[in-house]
């Protein structure tokens, strides 16, 4: 091992030691530089789905963490979620994603090891109420490549060709395929999502290996694999929208802490600014026809579209409409519009907690309407609070498009047939790993008992059928 930066943690100070390794040691069990550069490790690797998301396969991902890290690990995450549940300088119940700290960890996966991986907690109300009440079980961000600087023998590690990966710990899913499903369902009826498989998570921190649970991994939207697959381009710009601005409705809303761009930090907003003065342009009354087409030169109107439709369909209520997070905006410069992407779908197929009420609306799922949107405006301009459901809606021409999307929705992809044979194997799948002999633990799950797991499967199947109904009956 050897010493490398400080890392300060508030009175704390950490000496980051890390292992001292080349390459060709890098993969054990006799393998050497070559699969480093080709295949599992390396900059150059080709981004192995087959491998990494892998859905017929319960994988196996260990780490092994020195316990002065896993220690201060554990401190940050009480410094930032522990009294308020909010980040630092952040309103109540926000979380910033970038807030917590990385430590380096040794992972296994398959007889290999990957050396001094970036490891941190991510998420909002699934990290910091899981954290409330109590759970182990908690979300995480991969950085493969973060330590580089300090350990060059990294530089450009990958795993099988993934920079990124975030782990969810299907927070409030019984069913533990909420955010698998969901995505799947996107990306089959034409809407950009990143690709999802189940993953044990076991955590050595000086005792042996815990099981942490079944987890969902999920690919990062801004890392280069997701987008050169789906779009063909890396180079264009990739917001996280949070916070007031990401409500659309005014553009001097936005800022780089609450609306980073992930892939060309400090480029500005003048992309998203376009997007917004389009969407809440006057031309909008005044003349319908020009408005939607200089929309339609800031977004990908058609692929929203579809994301609206199905989106509403699943009842997909933690998002834009009702909270002011979990979705991206890329714009490819293949095509100069923005594309919406879906993010961290754990609460589709949910009626939501309800409560809430204000100009954010009550945490429960829209209708296909949206009459139960709220439109109280709240940005300087005095534009509604989700002009991008609303004014979208109100349009004749684009409510067409939105309800024809519903009915192919519900007769192509949305279907019992398409799902439940899918789903029941999944459920068959990951059971040995949730509740079974192999399953998860008292303080490593979400669930209160192994029966909320056992009945999680019929309940997901007939709110499927039931959905499907209903989106049948809204339909003219």
């Amino acid at each position: 091992m050897k010493g490398a930066s400080i890392k300060i943690f508030g009175t704390l100070t950490i000496a980051l030691v890390l292992i001292s390794c080349k390459k060709e040691d890098i993969i054990q069990g006799g393998a050497g530089l070559d699969d480093w550069t080709a295949e599992t490790h390396g900059y150059g690797a080709t981004p192995n789905y087959d491998e990494v998301f892998n859905d017929d396969e319960v994988h196996r991902l260990d780490f092994v963490i020195e316990p002065e890290y896993w220690a201060a690990m554990q401190a940050d995450l009480q410094s930032i979620v522990g009294s308020s549940g909010g980040g630092p300088g952040q309103p109540p119940g926000q979380f910033s994603e970038e807030s917590p700290m990385y430590i380096p960890v040794q992972m296994f996966y398959k007889g290999k090891q990957w050396y001094d991986v970036g490891l941190r907690y991510k998420g909002n109300s699934s990290l910091s109420s899981a954290y409330q009440n109590g759970s182990n079980k908690l979300p995480f961000r991969i950085e493969m490549n973060h330590f580089e600087n300090e350990n060059p023998n990294i530089n450009g590690q990958t795993f099988y060709g993934f920079t990124q990966l975030s782990l969810s710990s299907n927070y409030k899913d019984n069913s533990l395929l909420h955010e698998k499903v969901a995505a799947d369902i996107f990306r089959e009826f034409g809407v950009p999502a990143a690709h999802t498989a189940f993953y044990r998570i076991f955590i050595d921190y000086g005792s042996g290996p815990i099981y942490y649970g079944l987890y969902t991994m999920v690919e990062v939207v801004f890392d280069k694999p997701m987008l050169s697959t789906q779009f063909g381009n890396t180079t264009g710009n990739c917001y996280k929208p949070d916070s007031d601005g990401a409500r659309l409705n005014d553009p001097t809303l936005l800022s780089t802490t609450y609306f980073p761009n992930k892939t060309n930090d400090g480029a500005g907003f003048t992309d998203v600014q376009n997007l917004i003065n389009a969407l809440i342009s006057d031309l909008r009354t005044s003349d319908p026809a020009a408005w939607r087409s200089n929309l339609e030169k800031y977004i990908d109107m058609d692929r929203y579209l579809k994301y609206l439709a199905a989106n509403t369909t699943m009842k997909n209520w933690d998002t834009y409409g009702r909270m002011t997070h979990n979705y991206y905006l890329y714009n490819s410069n293949n095509s100069g519009q923005f594309t919406w992407i879906p993010w961290d779908n754990n609460e589709a197929f949910s009626d939501g907690p309800g409560g809430g009420g204000g100009p954010m609306g009550s945490m429960s799922p829209l209708e296909f309407d949206f009459s139960s949107l709220a439109s109280t405006p709240i940005s300087s301009t005095g534009d509604v609070t989700w002009p991008m459901i609303e004014y979208i809606y109100d349009d004749p021409v684009y409510k067409v498009q939105y309800d024809n999307y519903i009915d192919q929705f519900i007769t192509s992809v949305f279907t019992t047939s398409n799902l439940n044979t899918r789903i029941t194997n999944y459920h068959n799948m990951i059971q040995p790993y949730v509740t079974g002999t192999e399953g998860e633990t008292s303080g490593y799950t979400s669930l209160t008992s192994p029966t909320d797991f056992d009945n999680s499967l019929s309940d997901l199947l007939n709110y499927i059928a039931t959905r499907i109904v209903e989106a049948d009956n809204y339909t003219p």
